[in-house]
């Protein structure tokens, strides 16, 4: 079976199990691709991850395609119908942990710059590739310090494409324009612990904490907006006592997230949480993490692009959304850059047996070569 360029790159990616922070040779594979065009290529390593910044051209505007190499770890591989690290293809269908996050959509960059410079070998305006090793894992030393370094010399990027799985049902069904924030929180809610027949000695972390949680979660934080859906608090883990039956716990440890639109900040969530936890008289410690801002890009040439790109590839018109979970985007859009999302499927993320079908790559790099034309030919 003939394997067209963007598949083949795809299988060689896959093939190199690269769980998160680990890269496994990804990167110094795609150099080989990227350096003959032109492309000029600089590690930006911090800690154990492995980050890589290919820049073609040194002039305005800039267009930088946005991915990492690093992969979810396979899960039990006797529970996949193929290996995980065995690109195999049935049926049109490729499958090996990373098909649709992200190793395709990073295959699909690759080739669509080459196609693209075979026809605009002095385009306008420069691109560039940022890629990380660390986005499926703390996602501290990826994109975000790499983006740091880049600000702190004055690189500005202008457009950039994140190739996540953004699609739903089929190929570029959706664009997405922006990202809810995530702020989570560790909550420990401190008792005495104490034997169950003897209450009075003790203090239940349990029975105190159970009402402020209880009123958490009927809170109507905001209504959204036309960008973004209302702000949501979920409780993702509790955890008290010891096992025992005939014991009062000392303390319960509660985990929870928001995912909040523009209408609510980080420092408004706060205050309106510890006023909750305060109004029922609690003796607590709460422990807050910030995983990313609420980022939207409106209109403009980015999403003209991709959206006239999609139409003219797949003969449909997008949808476009800020729904879902976080992505590197998050520290790209705070520079002023417009940032978007444009990927595969993404039913099979995350889950024994991913996969993507072959036809797809080939059209998403086809999409990809586009938006390329729109914004620099």
């Amino acid at each position: 079976m003939s394997l067209s360029n963007t598949v083949e790159l795809a299988c060689q990616l896959i093939e190199r199990p690269s769980v998160t922070p680990r890269d496994e040779g990804c990167m110094d594979l795609i150099a080989k691709h990227l350096l003959p065009l032109g492309f000029e290529e600089e590690a930006l390593n911090f800690g154990e991850v492995t980050n890589r910044w290919f820049r073609r051209n040194g002039t305005a505007p800039l267009f930088v395609f946005a991915g990492h190499t690093d992969v979810v770890p396979s899960g039990p591989p006797e529970k996949w119908h193929t290996p995980p690290f065995m690109p195999t293809i049935k049926d049109d269908i490729l499958y090996g942990r990373g098909a649709a996050d992200m190793k395709g959509s990073i295959a699909a960059f690759v080739t669509a710059c080459k196609r693209f410079l075979d026809r605009h070998p002095d385009h306008h305006g420069s691109i560039a590739l940022l890629l990380t090793s660390d986005e499926e894992g703390p996602a501290v030393n990826g994109t975000r310090r790499v983006i740091e370094t880049l600000s702190s010399r004055g690189e500005h990027i202008d457009w950039c494409l994140v190739g996540e799985p953004s699609s739903s049902r089929e190929l570029a069904d959706t664009i997405k324009n922006g990202r809810r924030g995530s702020l989570s929180g560790k909550l420990v809610i401190l008792g005495r612990q104490g034997h169950v027949a003897y209450p009075q000695l003790a203090i239940n972390p349990i029975h105190q904490g159970l009402p402020a949680l209880a009123e958490l979660a009927k809170i109507h934080w905001d209504e959204g907006n036309s960008f973004f859906p209302p702000t949501s608090f979920q409780i993702s883990n509790i955890a008290a006592g010891n096992g025992a039956g005939n014991v009062i716990p000392g303390e319960m440890s509660v985990d929870f997230n928001f995912r909040f639109s523009t209408e609510l900040n980080e420092r408004e969530i706060k205050k309106r949480v510890h006023a909750i936890l305060d109004k029922y008289g609690l003796n607590y410690q709460l422990e807050w993490t910030l995983s990313g801002l609420p980022f939207i890009t409106p209109e403009g040439e980015l999403l003209g692009a991709a959206y006239d790109a999609i139409t003219e590839i797949t003969g449909k018109s997008p949808e476009i959304s800020t729904a879902g979970g976080t992505s590197d985007g998050r520290f790209i859009a705070p520079t002023g850059a417009q940032v978007i999302e444009l990927g595969p499927i993404n039913a099979s993320i995350h889950q024994i047996d991913e996969h993507v079908r072959i036809s797809e790559l080939d059209r998403l790099s086809l999409i990809y070569e586009r938006i390329l034309e729109c914004l620099l030919s």
